[in-house]
C-alpha cells in the first residue's frame, strides 16, 4: 500500500460517495492501513480518517466464449456486491456476468467473499438483431456491434446489401422512437428499406 493523492470514500459531512483529496497520510507498520487527513472535492470537509486495504480474493470464473467454457481465477475486492448482469475485466477481456453460485446455489446477487463460482461469457461484441421493412414483407438481419456503440432512431445503416433507416428501438425497457440506445441493451432494431436513386 502507498500513499495516494486522492480516494473515493464516503464523506460523513454531505454523504456522498466522492473524491477526497489526501492532504496528510501515514501508513501503518504493516502496510495494510493509513491514518488520513481527507478533504471531499464535493463539499470541502476536511476530516481525518483510517483506511485499509481491502483483502483480495481468488476467485473461480467460467468463461464461456462461442460455445467453449474455460476455468480461470479473477481478483475481486472482499465486501462488493456483485450481481448477474455486472461487467468484469479479466486482463484485457470484457466479461458479462451470466450465473453465479453462492453456498451451493444458484442466486441473483452475492457478496464476493461468498461467491464460490462465477459464469460469465465474453462482452467484446454483441448481436444485434434487425427487422428490415421492405416494401410488403420484412427481412430478418443482424450484425455485431460493441456493447457501448449507440444507434439513433433516424439514423442511416447498410445491413448487407441494403440502406435502411432505423424508425424504433426496441429496448429492455420497452420501445424507443426518439434518441438512442446502446447495443448492449437492444432487443430489436426496426427499419425500413431506403431506395437509394443513382443520377
Amino acid at each position: 500500500m502507498t500513499v495516494p493523492n486522492a480516494l473515493y470514500l464516503d464523506c460523513p459531512s454531505c454523504g456522498e460517495h466522492a473524491v477526497h483529496e489526501v492532504l496528510r497520510g501515514k501508513l501503518s507498520k504493516k502496510q495494510d492501513s493509513m491514518e488520513a487527513t481527507v478533504k471531499c472535492q464535493d463539499c470541502g470537509h476536511t476530516y481525518s480518517t483510517v483506511v485499509r486495504e481491502p483483502e483480495v480474493l481468488k476467485v473461480p470464473i467460467i468463461v464461456s466464449e462461442l460455445g467453449n467454457s474455460k476455468k480461470e481465477e479473477i481478483e475481486l475486492e472482499a465486501g462488493e456486491l456483485l450481481s448477474l448482469g455486472d461487467e468484469l475485466y479479466l486482463g484485457e477481456t470484457h466479461l458479462l456476468v451470466t450465473g453465479l453460485e453462492c453456498d451451493g446455489r444458484r442466486v441473483e446477487k452475492c457478496d464476493t467473499k461468498d461467491v464460490s463460482t462465477i459464469w460469465a461469457k465474453k462482452f467484446d461484441k454483441v448481436i444485434v438483431k434487425i427487422s428490415i421493412n421492405k416494401h410488403t414483407r420484412t427481412i430478418a438481419a443482424q450484425i455485431d456491434a460493441m456493447p457501448d456503440e449507440e444507434f439513433f432512431v433516424g439514423d442511416m445503416m447498410t445491413v448487407g446489401k441494403e440502406r435502411v433507416v432505423i424508425h424504433n428501438i426496441r429496448s429492455k425497457d420497452g420501445t424507443v422512437r426518439r434518441g438512442s440506445v446502446p447495443a448492449r441493451d437492444i432487443v430489436r432494431i426496426y427499419t425500413k428499406a431506403v431506395r437509394t436513386t443513382s443520377y
